[in-house]
């Protein structure tokens, strides 16, 4: 920058005699720069110079006062609009970091949930080095539990108010973002397969378990988000979606489980389960035989009785098989 000003304070004459002596790629530079230079003037958004760091840190000191006085006094409006325009024009200066810190908290007491933590989320994208860096992680942590359980509160009536389950999953996203593979991602991960679980979203909660235990197979919400996907499939396949298809992911899910956590606190109950899994396959199979038979279909039919005796399992249907067998002849 000093060698432009310089270079602009020779005269108009002098100036032309300097670019008829610079090779062409110098020359077309300097006049190329100075053009941008004196093209963006004062524009806000340009990036602010070296030279300029104690001019900027000032205005924004001064900004930051009068959010202050407006917070004192009670002006929460203001003291919001003045503390958001410290933070984002002026970041670096030295209250940057408290009037985003304040200008989230206060937007909280507002009771504006998604706005004060969006500009938590600012605050720890900024200035990852502070030392509320952890206080505000925190602060996320509970607004984001505090909504995915429906716990929200406003400050004037003290009801319930749910957000969104699209606004929720957000909030839980930005916290795996800000605590990438940590025991915050990891709870995080979880609770958004619970949310999709609880409003019967299977496709989606199926494939945030199988994310987390992707990214994060050593956490201690692994071992449940694997077994749950089996009991999502399990569920679905009683229901009738994609039976077979289902059942057999379903046998997968549960043995993958039993095989990367062995010892888990569930691996009884995933053994019932793969034992249910079982028994309503074979349940499945009489079922078509039947109406293979009904429809007459006998050959078909003979097939899958064949199938259900060789398999062995449920007893019950078993015998049902061999007594049909019997009564076309084998």
């Amino acid at each position: 920058m000093n060698l432009l000003r310089i270079f602009f304070g020779l005269s108009e004459s002098f100036r032309a005699l300097m670019l008829l002596a610079m090779n062409w790629r110098t020359a077309l530079w300097l006049t190329g720069f100075s053009f941008l230079v004196v093209s963006c003037g004062n524009d806000a958004d340009t990036p602010i110079l070296a030279g300029d760091t104690r001019a900027a840190a000032a205005k924004g000191e001064e900004i930051y006062q009068k959010a202050k006085q407006a917070d004192d006094a009670g002006n929460r409006r203001r003291a919001i609009k003045n503390y958001d325009k410290t933070a984002t024009e002026y970041p670096f200066a030295k209250s940057g970091a408290m009037a985003r810190y304040r200008h989230a908290q206060l937007l909280e007491e507002k009771g504006d949930i998604l706005g004060a933590f969006k500009a938590y989320g600012k605050f720890l994208e900024r200035y990852p080095g502070s030392d509320m860096y952890t206080s505000v992680l925190n602060r996320q942590v509970n607004m984001a539990q505090s909504a995915a359980e429906g716990q929200i509160k406003t400050n004037f009536l003290g009801i319930k108010s749910k957000l969104s389950l699209e606004k929720t999953v957000e909030m839980l996203d930005q916290l795996r973002k800000h605590a990438p593979r940590s025991r915050i991602a990891s709870k995080a991960h979880f609770t958004k397969g619970q949310l999709y679980e609880s409003k019967r979203k299977g496709k989606e909660a199926i494939a945030a378990y199988r994310e987390l235990v992707r990214e994060q197979p050593d956490s201690p919400e692994a071992p449940e988000a694997l077994f749950r996907v089996g009991v999502i499939l399990m569920d679905d396949a009683k229901r009738g979606n994609q039976n077979q298809a289902n059942l057999d992911l379903a046998r997968e899910a549960f043995n993958d489980y039993l095989i990367q956590y062995p010892g888990h606190s569930r691996n009884a109950e995933a053994r019932n389960h793969l034992k249910g899994v079982a028994g309503q396959d074979l349940q499945r199979s009489y079922d078509i035989a039947e109406f293979y038979l009904k429809t007459g279909k006998t050959e078909s039919a003979k097939v899958y009785y064949r199938d259900i005796v060789r398999r062995g399992g449920d007893d019950k249907i078993r015998s049902a098989a061999q007594a049909r067998l019997k009564e076309l002849g084998e």
